[in-house]
Order: C-alpha cells, then structure tokens, then sequence
C-alpha cells in the first residue's frame, strides 16, 4: 500500500510544481496554500473554492494530515490544556496550553513527542522522544489555540511561545518552518516579534540561529550560573558548557541584534542564595539580555521545593541593585499540571497517558 505525501511537507515552490504536474495553473498553488495555512482546512472536500476535479486530483495525490484534540482542561485561573494526538496514534500525545493574563493571550505549544534532554525538574524529561512534530503538527497548534482563545476570550492570541514538551532546537528544520507558516501569507499573519523559542542550551543551533538572522525572540532555560550545578539538573550542560552558550548567545545578539531572554526556575535552598544571585549577574555580562524568574512547579517525587517569598525577594533585590531587567512569572494552571515544566500528557484524573 503506497502512503501518500502529506501535502503540508510540501514548500510552495514544490506545491507548485506538484499541481503543475497535475496539469493545474501555477496561480492555484496559491489558492491550495491559502487554504491549508490561513483557512486551516481539514480535508480536500473543504476548499470550497477549488473545483471539484482539482479537489479529486489532490485527493488522489496527497494526504492531508492535521492533529486532532482529544482532551481539554481548564483551570479555575482560566488556564486550558488541550492534547493533541498526532499521526492518529493514542500513543504519540502532545500538550499545547492556552495562558490568559489581563495584558495577553499566549499559546504554549510543543515540539516534539516527548523530549531527549531529562532535565531534572521537568515532568515531560521523563517521557520518551519519540518523534519530531512536522511544521504542520506545530502550526495546528496555534491555530487552534487562536480558535479558542477567539470562543473563550473575544480575542486572538497575542503571544506565542515554544516551550511546550520536546527542545526545538534538536527539530530546528521544522520548528522555523512553523514560524514561516504562523508569521507568513498565506498563513496567520503574527508578527515574529510575538513569538519566543525556548531552548535548553543547544549552542550550535543558537548560533545557526543568528547565522539565519532570525526575527523572533530567543530564551535560554538556564536555572544556575556555574557548571556544577547546571550539570547536575541539566545533562545538556556537560556537552554545552556555560563559557560555550555564552559565545553562542553573543553571536546570535551581534547577528539579530535581538537580547535572549534568560529563563531561571529558582528552587529552595538549591539556587536561591545570594551567591547563585551573584553567579547570574555574572553571566548577564556577557550579553544584553532580559531575567524571568520563575516559579517552581513540583512534580511528582521531584527532589526540588519552591524557595520562599523572602529569598526570592533578596535573589530579585540583587539582581536589581546591578541594573538588570528582572520579571518574576507567576505560575498558570498548576491544578491542572499546566504550568512550566509540568507537561507530562496528563489526562484529567492525574495518570500519565499511555505511551510506548
């Protein structure tokens, strides 16, 4: 049995291409576009506009594949959690989370199926990678998080961020893919400037990031200034040092002339001291850049705690005394394992969902 090409793998200039071999005009490419990126069809039969004989031709030449939601929970902040089963396979379930606050409306969305990287204090590090969502599979995911926020908000998403399950910069083919598709026309249009890749710290992807002159925001989840403790709660560190992100982020500044954002969970009596503020000063040297303090969000049997009001008052007061630009997120959608680093595919009565 012959599978056919899922027609959203196609770039524009091989869709053309393709319908011109089906004997079409090149102009169709762009109306065949339109519909998969703008209006988000979810079947041949629903481009309307084409003709019925080109709608055949495609049918019998491509697939169209999109995900499909098959759970959603809301928090009583109005935090939701959608999961998303990919490929029709039970087993193969990403998260993407929909974050109203009074100033935005911001999509979290996922990466890849499970992830590599078993960063200590992250839920989703203990599942399995065990595949890359295509551009397309990304894409879904905003487009419906904007259809929900459209439903439950009045309003569009003003934000998006990748720092759902999986580490984009090991999908970095696909995941910029996906930007071209939510920023572009055809496509939903948003402005790069909205959009923020989060990364563990992959240093040669970061410089390709500035190789590539990219035009959205950058985070590097960081969580500790020295090498020591990096590595004991991020495995990526031994391989992609302190000393090697901060020349990675210096080229990825001087090429985008965009300041990274540095993401830092502060957990009890592990990174929350003085010293660990003075260490995160340090590095701040090396680039202009931005510090979001995090809340930590405990998984189960975790061996880390949230630090207290007081020392995160004293690690902010600090940060601060040194002129650097500190904002301390608060997190959304705990009660509902939605909040950062709690994305584990989590149905609603608290088990893990069945995987391979």
């Amino acid at each position: 049995m012959t599978t056919l090409q899922d027609i959203r793998t196609l770039s524009d200039e091989a869709l053309q291409k393709a319908l011109l071999e089906l004997g079409e005009q090149p102009f169709r490419a762009k109306q065949v576009s339109e519909w998969l990126w703008t209006h988000g069809a979810e079947s041949f039969d629903g481009m309307t506009s084409l003709g019925k004989g080109l709608r055949e031709k495609l049918k019998g030449a491509f697939a169209l594949e999109r995900i499909h939601q098959v759970e959603a929970q809301r928090s009583k902040d109005g935090t939701v959690k959608c999961a998303y089963q990919i490929d029709g396979d039970e087993h193969r379930v990403v998260e993407g989370v929909l974050i109203p606050t009074t100033k935005r409306l911001t999509a979290c969305i996922s990466s890849q199926v499970g992830c590599s990287l078993a960063c200590k204090f992250c839920a989703t590090g203990r599942l399995k990678l065990l595949k890359n969502l295509t551009a397309g599979d990304m894409f879904d995911q905003v487009q419906m998080l904007n259809v929900l926020a459209h439903e439950q908000q009045g309003k569009g998403l003003s934000n998006i961020v990748y720092m759902g399950m999986g580490e984009p910069l090991l999908n970095y083919k696909n995941v910029l893919e996906s930007v071209d598709r939510i920023t572009g026309t055809p496509g939903l249009g948003m402005s790069p400037k909205r959009i923020t890749i989060s990364t563990a710290g992959i240093a040669k992807a970061i410089k390709r990031l500035g190789d590539d002159e990219v035009k959205f925001n950058l985070a590097l989840s960081l969580h500790a200034a020295n090498d020591a403790k990096r590595n004991h709660i991020m495995a990526i560190n031994e391989t992609n040092s302190l000393s090697v992100l901060a020349e990675s982020l210096r080229h990825f500044h001087e090429k985008t002339g965009t300041r990274p954002t540095f993401e830092f969970i502060v957990f009890k009596d592990f990174n929350d001291g003085l010293q660990d503020a003075r260490e995160l000063a340090d590095f701040c040297r090396h680039v202009p850049c931005k510090i979001n303090l995090i809340e930590y969000n405990p998984i189960d049997d975790g061996e880390f705690q949230q630090t207290t009001p007081q020392r995160l008052e004293d690690f902010v007061a600090l940060l601060e005394d040194r002129n650097l630009i500190v904002n301390v997120r608060r997190s959304r959608g705990k009660d509902i394992d939605a909040a950062c680093g709690q994305l584990a595919n989590k149905n609603a009565a608290g088990a893990e969902a069945p995987r391979k």
